[in-house]
């Protein structure tokens, strides 16, 4: 599996030690960059070691003795160079050296977004390149990162439920003093883990899509060229209308900014006009297309044509007052719209909250209940409304199919700036009470007309074609 930790990636042995394997020419290369030895993985993390290749430039008295190195299930076996030209005569031609492009996306899983938009960049990478180009998206956090750093998925998931806190956290880290205090604390701990990291898997572009994969991925790839970065670095922002300050380096190559909001802020952060691209949020491949028939859909959906559909959804893991929203606004709806109208509840992988909305009873209002869907693109075609939180995702795609959206809940910080991108488009409104929301969407599903105008303006702010412009470019640094 190569998304995770070495998965179809060579380890190297790492400083005096690899030196020392691969000689005085080998130590020269080092300097001069970091693509090392090549090396066998053996299946299921080395339970039979596989044969090492043979070297053909070398006779294989040589070969044989030749040293190996076992790091992380890898069994390598360093070869020596090429002979010299005096003694071509006497052996084969070296093997080629040409191999795939490779492509080292680093991210945290503190919600989904950042794994969704890497594999969008990946799926159209491998459009636009097919198999010369091999991406691998890393948690460098939690399959790399020393204790108590390699625990932010588990942090993220109770500050998300907990917004206060969450706030109160994303604001103190946007204090200078106090990034740079966590900045040399991520330098102490995980230095020479992330190092590994990079050594593992070889890379020829490191994209960050992350706002804390910036600052020591970018020291540890300088360290391996002596001072001196061989290897091009790119941020992709997934974040639409506001952004934490560690999601900008002056030292990147390229920085790929959603909107004009985010843009300003790495203006603030000292990135130049030339580093900056401004094409939109990556998108998963379900929505660069235009959606089969809406009535087809409705068909496979399990859904009536002859009702306006509500869709409301709280995020992957289901986060939000999800519950409540669902039963005011089913409530409303039965009594303005009776056998009018179908709401979706999409309950992520909140596992108990689907069981306990599949046990209501609803009256004049149908309601289908769902747990995780990998759908979304259909279900938002067919869909007259959305209710969500102010995932940046989930508003670009909503965006896409012309849905009009009233946005629930947001993470303060983070999220605050998707709530105006979405009012002020024209597309949308906002409110936390249940009672507001449900009074709102009733009112849009009885005004067709309204609901025209919004679709119009929403697809007005959508960028369907940001994934292909991103990858397009990201292949050109690779270049």
């Amino acid at each position: 599996d190569r998304n995770r930790r070495g998965g179809g990636r060579s380890a190297r042995p790492r400083g005096a030690a690899r030196a020392t394997a691969v000689g005085a020419r080998g130590a020269a290369a080092l300097r001069r960059g970091f693509h090392g030895p090549a090396a066998v993985r053996c299946p299921k993390r080395c339970q039979a070691p596989l044969a090492p290749p043979v070297v053909e430039a070398e006779p294989l008295a040589q070969a044989a003795d030749a040293p190996v190195a076992h790091r992380r299930g890898v069994l390598q076996l360093v070869r020596p160079r090429a002979p010299e030209p005096a003694m071509m005569e006497e052996s084969k031609p070296a093997a080629s050296t040409d191999r795939k492009k490779r492509v080292l996306m680093l991210i945290s899983d503190t919600g989904g977004g950042h794994r969704a938009s890497a594999q969008a960049i990946e799926s159209m990478m491998h459009r636009l390149r097919g198999s010369d180009v091999e991406v691998s998206v890393v948690d460098i956090w939690t399959d790399y990162g020393k204790f108590p750093l390699n625990n932010f998925v588990r942090d993220y998931q109770f500050l998300a439920k907990n917004p206060t806190l969450w706030g109160v956290s994303w604001h103190l880290t946007a204090v200078p003093p106090v990034m740079h205090f966590l900045n040399a604390m991520s330098d102490i701990f995980c230095r020479s883990s992330f190092k590994q990291c990079i050594l593992d898997y070889d890379p020829d572009m490191v994209v960050s899509l992350h706002p804390l994969t910036q600052d020591l991925p970018l020291k540890v790839l300088g360290e391996l060229g002596q001072g001196e970065r061989r290897v091009p670095f790119a941020t992709v922002v997934t974040d639409l209308g506001s952004a934490h300050p560690t999601w900008f380096h002056k030292n990147v190559d390229a920085c790929f900014v959603p909107s004009d909001a985010v843009e300003q802020v790495a203006k603030t952060r000292g990135l130049a006009d030339g580093q900056l691209r401004r094409h939109g949020l990556p998108v998963r491949p379900a929505f660069w297309e235009d959606a089969p028939p809406r009535a087809k859909l409705l068909r496979e959906l399990g859904l009536t044509s002859d009702r306006k559909t509500v869709l409301v959804v709280g995020g992957g893991d289901g986060v939000g007052s999800l519950g409540n929203i669902v039963e005011a606004t089913a409530s409303r709806l039965a009594k303005e719209c009776p056998d009018g109208a179908q709401v979706v509840a999409v309950c992520g992988k909140n596992a108990a909250l689907q069981q306990k909305l599949e046990a209501k009873s609803w009256g004049r209002v149908d309601v289908q209940v769902r747990g995780f869907v990998n759908k979304m693109s259909d279900y938002m075609e067919v869909a007259d409304c959305l209710v969500t939180k102010a995932g940046p995702g989930t508003i670009a795609e909503a965006a896409i199919r012309g849905l009009p959206t009233m946005l629930s809940s947001f993470l303060p910080g983070q999220e605050a700036g998707n709530v105006p991108f979405v009012t002020q488009s024209g597309f949308g409104e906002f409110s936390s009470d249940p009672k507001v929301i449900a009074r709102r969407v009733s009112s849009w599903v009885q005004d067709q007309e309204k609901l025209d105008t919004m679709s119009a303006a929403a697809r007005a702010a959508a960028t369907p074609q940001a994934t292909q412009t991103i990858a397009e470019e990201l292949c050109a640094l690779l270049d």
